[in-house]
């Protein structure tokens, strides 16, 4: 049926560009980075990448979609449903859905640029999965045709998620491409002290064509204007100068435009002219791949592959954090004279993984509670080793974990170093069964909830 899925999908994907592409060109970038689940009874399942995604599609496109695919006979109901929510497939998909870039040679060593751009934020070093697929998608086809493909361009979405690397990866890819292309990346805050600087200094004639003459103009966190009339009006009128030229602009923010408070209503719909999309935070097989990124970037040697799983499932929601807490553990090893392990990594890391109140509840905390509550250390924990106090650990951590976080199945499984998710419905009904008979095991399970 997956097969039938896919073709059904890829059939009516084309059909859907044809029909509704006519008005509304967006359909094409958001429908391209969803992924058909199954076809049963008639209903077509499709994962979409993100909330905000699915939100894009119910709103613009819902209503002609569900009449196209009634009209083609494909299917009798078309459901999409946000990534891996659907946890009766996950037997069928492994939860390898982390796309690296193409492969190829690390990237040459750039020289520091004049137009802001950072010479490590290239496409081949941003991991790609399910949480970000759309915006490099997008990214992509802005790069590849600058100033006529979703014109503006708007990220959004929390710190540390890849929206300035992805930024600096389409200035990069326009000027390898055409090195004379005028391209400038700037904060908004930036943008905000030239203007003072100008308008100071009777410059402003030299400011204005600084930034309206640009081929490619990126703003970053542009919700530092919020309030600040002045900026916002030549803000406007430089936005209304590139477009009309049919010039490139790419702008960030960490919330969607609409939700940035203390923006000009004017503004706001001329951030929403081309394509919206967000990036979330990544989950942990793409943390996982991330942290391996870093590895093979820096050049790291001997990390075990279960630290870097300690750390992809203990700093949950940000990449910066990440490459942060690989390099401090690295830094650690080398200073101390130690080897890098869990137990060390636990205690190196122990002020990022506790320091904040209220932090999301990761697997990775989760083991670690556990271990302690057993008297067991989170190696012997993640082993293979069946002993029937470690099996008992584990079947506890795992009802844990299914119980307190929002982790689907399987990515509780691949934290445990199985490949089934069939283990952790197994260990949720043993242990389950066994809290409403055994005070003992009761007691293990409300030790551990009761710290999180």
């Amino acid at each position: 049926m997956a097969n039938d899925a896919d073709l059904v999908w890829n059939e009516f994907y084309k059909y859907c560009i044809e029909k509704i592409g006519k008005d509304d060109k967006t359909v094409e970038m958001y429908l391209q980075t969803c992924m058909p689940v199954s076809l049963a009874n008639g209903v077509l399942l499709v994962d979409v990448a993100t909330p905000f995604a699915m939100d894009q599609i119910r709103n613009r496109y819902m209503d002609r979609m569900q009449k196209l695919i009634a009209e083609t006979g494909f299917a009798s109901e078309l459901r999409f449903a946000v990534a891996e929510t659907h946890e009766d497939k996950e037997d069928k998909k492994p939860p390898s859905r982390v796309a690296a870039p193409p492969a190829e040679a690390a990237p040459p060593a750039r020289a520091s640029s004049k137009n802001g751009l950072n010479p490590n934020y290239v496409f081949s070093t941003f991991v790609v999965g399910k949480s970000n697929r759309l915006p490099h998608a997008a990214s992509l086809a802005v790069a590849e045709s600058p100033g006529n493909t979703y014109n503006p361009f708007f990220i959004w979405g929390k710190v540390g998620l890849g929206k300035t690397h992805l930024m600096h990866a389409i200035g990069h890819h326009i000027e390898d491409a055409d090195p004379k292309t005028k391209i400038l990346y700037v904060s908004a805050e930036k943008f905000t002290n030239d203007l003072i600087s100008s308008i100071r200094n009777n410059t402003t004639q030299e400011f204005r064509a600084r930034y309206r003459e640009l081929d490619v103009l990126m703003i970053d966190d542009v919700q530092f204007i919020a309030g600040k009339e002045q900026t916002q009006e030549e803000f406007f009128w430089t936005f209304n100068a590139l477009h009309d030229a049919k010039k490139q602009i790419i702008i960030s923010a960490d919330r969607p435009p609409k939700d940035i408070e203390g923006i000009a209503d004017r503004l706001v719909s001329r951030f929403e002219w081309g394509l919206v999309t967000d990036i979330q935070p990544p989950d942990l097989e793409t943390r996982v791949a991330i942290l391996q990124k870093k590895v093979e970037m820096k050049g790291y040697r001997n990390i075990p592959e279960e630290v870097i799983m300690f750390i992809a499932q203990n700093i949950p929601s940000n990449i910066r954090e990440l490459e942060g807490s690989l390099n401090r553990i690295v830094a650690c090893a080398d200073l101390n004279h130690e080897p890098i392990t869990i137990e060390n990594a636990s205690v190196w890391l122990k002020d990022l993984i506790k320091s904040v109140p209220g932090t999301e509840v990761t697997i990775g905390l989760i083991q670690q509670l556990t271990a302690e509550t057993f008297g067991i250390t989170i190696e012997d924990l993640l082993s293979k080793k069946r002993t029937a106090d470690l099996a008992l650990a584990r079947q506890v951590a795992m009802y844990v974990a299914r119980n307190k976080t929002n982790e689907p199945l399987i990515q509780i499984a691949y934290a445990f170093n199985k490949k089934d998710h069939t283990n952790v419905i197994h260990a949720c009904k043993k242990i389950s069964d066994l809290i409403k008979t055994d005070m003992r095991v009761r007691s293990f399970v409300d030790n551990i909830v009761n710290k999180i």
